[in-house]
This record gives C-alpha cells, sequence and structure tokens, in this order.
C-alpha cells in the first residue's frame, strides 16, 4: 500500500506541475495575441499548435466575434485548469495521504 500511495503523491504533483505550466502557456499565447505576432515564427507556430486544441471548443461556445473581438476561451481555459487542479489532483494528493498513513 505504501508503493500505491507514492505513487499516487508523485502522479498528482505530476499532474499539478503538467497543467501549470499548460496554464502559463496560455497566459503567454493570450498576451501575444495582444501584438500580433509574426505567425511564421517557430515559437509562436509552437504555441498555436499547443494551446488551439484547447482553447477551440470554448470559441465554438463564445465566439470573439460576439464580443467585440475580445477571446475569452483563455480565461475560460484556464478556470478549467484551476478546476482541474483543485479538484481532481487535491483529492488524489488527498486520497494519497490517506494511504500512506494507515501504513
Amino acid at each position: 500500500m505504501i508503493l500505491l500511495g507514492n505513487f499516487l503523491n508523485a502522479f498528482a504533483k505530476i499532474l499539478h506541475i503538467a497543467l501549470m505550466v499548460y496554464m502559463w502557456i496560455i497566459i503567454i499565447r493570450a498576451v501575444l495575441s495582444w501584438v500580433y505576432p509574426n505567425p511564421y515564427h517557430p515559437l509562436v507556430r509552437t504555441l498555436y499548435y499547443l494551446t488551439e486544441p484547447a482553447l477551440r471548443p470554448f470559441r465554438r461556445i463564445v465566439p470573439p466575434y460576439r464580443l467585440g473581438g475580445i477571446d475569452l476561451s483563455p480565461i475560460f481555459v484556464i478556470l478549467l485548469i484551476l478546476f482541474i487542479d483543485n479538484f481532481i489532483v487535491a483529492s488524489i494528493r488527498h486520497y494519497a495521504l490517506s494511504i500512506l498513513k494507515f501504513k
């Protein structure tokens, strides 16, 4: 049981780090959209490639043209990331710690 608890705790930490890195990638993309970077630059293309699958479903729900060109999809994705982190990752970590208490 100790191995399962340690595995779940490590998994929760890695998932937390991955979610926070992805949240910062979304924030960087949103900031870059304000300055209109060169769309052919490799860094910009990579950011678009990494973030577009997460942003696209929210753009279908709230299209930017209905809000005067303001794209709210990064805000919704960040809120979803924070929800996943505070609910699912915290639950996994709590379960792992409860397993480790009952050595």
